[in-house]
């Protein structure tokens, strides 16, 4: 038992001095020179700004509201065109420059999937690992988080602002739908939780295309549940307190305040 403990003792050593630090880095609102908090009525302006825009390239793409998007791109191809949206990002975001470009498919990626998890960055090779079994539809946003990820960018919430920032802006359509969709989930997620009839208010501004590539998402999560997921989610949950997220996966909203603020204080966003 005590050569277990020493073991794992070492194991977290090594985390916290080849990676885990980051966890202490100055916050991204702060780094951004940004608010973090936000009215109602700043969440609404940006809702329907990304539902505006979501619609604009979902129509591009499908030239029918009501038919979903589908990525034409193979999974080994989706990392490459990631790194693009890196490639393409550095010039106004130095600090996203990626040269290690180690993004990999996670040989885990089954039970990643029934334990609830897109992905994860392996602190000890620092390579980003993907779950490729999830729908290809989510693997640009979860390939651009973990990316974020080894940019040093620890926190949850904060590589999510990333992936974000870094597929809205990407050249290539697919991955901009991607981006928007992502984002805009978040600010739905936020709005109903703050104020339900307005969030189905705005819900209804949105194509039906994008709400089926919605529901699919909701039922490949519901087809791989398994009754232990919620054992993994409380031992992330308690690892992200222990490490600097105190609100542990409720950080996640904290995604919603990097949007509003960033876009609101930036000119011409989208």
């Amino acid at each position: 038992m005590a050569e277990m403990f020493a073991t794992l003792s070492i194991v977290y050593f090594c985390f916290h001095l080849f990676w885990g630090f980051n966890y202490y880095r100055l916050p991204l609102h702060q780094s951004l020179d940004i608010d973090d908090e936000y009215s109602k009525e700043e969440l609404v302006l940006l809702t329907e700004k990304l539902i505006k825009e979501s619609n604009k390239i979902h129509l591009e793409i499908v030239q029918n509201d009501t038919i979903k998007v589908d990525i034409p791109y193979s999974k080994a191809e989706i990392f490459d065109v990631t790194v693009q949206g890196y490639d393409h990002i550095k010039k106004d975001f130095p600090e996203l420059t990626y040269t290690g470009r180690s993004l990999k498919r996670s040989l885990f990626s089954w039970p990643l999937t029934y334990m609830g998890f897109n992905g994860y960055l392996n602190p000890l090779t620092a390579e980003a690992q993907v779950n490729t079994t999830i729908l290809p539809f989510k693997i640009p946003t979860t390939a651009s988080h973990e990316v974020g990820h080894q940019l040093g960018f620890a926190k949850e919430n904060e590589a999510n602002f990333i992936a974000c920032l870094v597929t809205i802006n990407h050249p290539d359509p697919y991955f901009r739908y991607c981006g928007f969709t992502f984002a805009l989930r978040y600010c739905l997620a936020e709005l109903f939780r703050r104020d339900k009839e307005m969030g189905e208010e705005l819900i209804k501004k949105l194509h039906p295309g994008i709400l089926k590539n919605y529901q699919e998402v909701e039922d490949f999560w519901l087809q791989h549940q398994n009754p232990f997921e919620p054992l993994f989610q409380a031992f992330y949950n308690r690892f992200l307190m222990a490490n600097n997220q105190q609100d542990g996966l409720r950080s996640y909203s904290y995604v919603v305040a990097l949007l509003v603020n960033y876009y609101e204080d930036t000119e011409n966003a989208f």
